[in-house]
């Protein structure tokens, strides 16, 4: 265990494999930096579109950065009545709003799964690449945005941290880790105990106590009482956003399909035509989102569901209720 932790550490754990050119499969540095144009019109910010999914009853409760005052001045007509100075207004007997700009520099945390288990997909990508892509377009926009951005990778033996900054080089740190875990991601990979979502969310709250945005994107394969106890906490002192990361086919499992499923070296086949097989299997995989959904419920966070079988960012679009480009 003390050896595996230290060649987590580290990030060296093999030789990346030959991997495919076809981006629905794998995705690599400059496709990530290729990202920061077309993502363009993101926010993150606390003020949202009224469509967006991250304002109105089911958000969270995002904190925002703070306001700094800015100035005094003469009310003009269309300006926030909320804003106007009632005491200076009396003093002088004209009205007057008070300016405030929101306060720059908050630290923004981009939590990426990249297991074996996001290694899948049956129409556009894999749930791999899709988590990728959203996480740079999301990483590019927060740091446009003027805060901070840093990351967590985490592969099923690799977790690398960037701590977040104001800074390019912060940022292309964080991508360069993205796709090289994704490319360690291929259909022969050994078969090892993976990294839990447990294990990472711990590291999450070891970096960002509290006043972070942190955005996790995940199928969260694995998680149990203690993945919900620690998620309760950083949603206590923090603004949470959770991007589960599904696949078309989850809810559309055929009767009478026989599959053939691995673990590297042993094989098994599962016949969806035995009574409960199909059922258990569609279960299991809705079980996962609706511990998130029930996280939303309880806890309060904000949920940004995203499909391997669309195209990322139009998705991204119109859950921040932006509406097609």
């Amino acid at each position: 265990m003390k050896d595996r932790a230290a060649r987590i550490r580290t990030g060296t754990l093999r030789k990346a494999p030959q991997v495919t050119d076809d981006p629905r499969i794998h995705t690599d540095l400059a496709y990530l930096r290729s990202l920061e144009g077309p993502a363009r019109g993101l926010s993150f910010l606390p003020r949202q579109p009224a469509q967006s999914v991250l304002n109105g009853r089911h958000a969270s409760r995002l904190r925002g950065r703070g306001l700094n005052f800015e100035e005094l001045r003469d009310y003009l007509p269309g300006d926030d009545i909320r804003a106007i100075d009632w005491k200076v207004t009396a003093r002088t007997g004209k009205p007057h709003v008070r300016v405030m700009t929101e306060e720059r520099d908050r630290p923004a945390l981009i939590v990426v799964d990249q297991r074996m288990s996001m290694f899948f997909g049956t129409r556009r990508a894999m749930k791999s690449v899709t988590a990728a892509e959203a996480a740079a377009m999301t990483a590019f926009r927060i740091l446009d945005q003027g805060d901070r951005v840093g990351g967590i990778v985490f592969g099923d033996e690799l977790l690398a941290e960037v701590r977040p900054q104001r800074s390019r080089a912060a940022l292309n740190r964080f991508l360069t880790a993205l796709a090289e875990a994704n490319h360690l991601l291929h259909a022969e990979a050994p078969n090892v105990a993976p990294i839990g979502l447990t294990e990472v969310l711990r590291a999450v709250a070891r970096i960002a106590s509290r006043n972070h945005l942190i955005i996790v994107l995940s199928d969260f394969d694995g998680i149990d009482a203690e993945t919900d106890r620690i998620v309760s906490g950083l949603a206590r002192h923090n603004d949470l956003i959770l991007v589960p990361v599904t696949d078309p086919s989850a809810g559309e499992i055929p009767a009478g399909l026989k599959l053939i499923v691995t673990d590297g070296e042993l094989q098994a086949e599962i016949d969806t035509a035995v009574p409960g097989t199909r059922k258990g299997l569609v279960e299991m995989s809705k079980g996962r989102l609706g511990e998130v959904l029930d996280w939303q419920r309880r806890f309060g966070v904000s949920i940004l569901p995203l499909s391997a079988g669309e195209e990322t960012l139009p998705q991204m679009r119109r859950l921040l209720g932006l509406g097609p480009r």
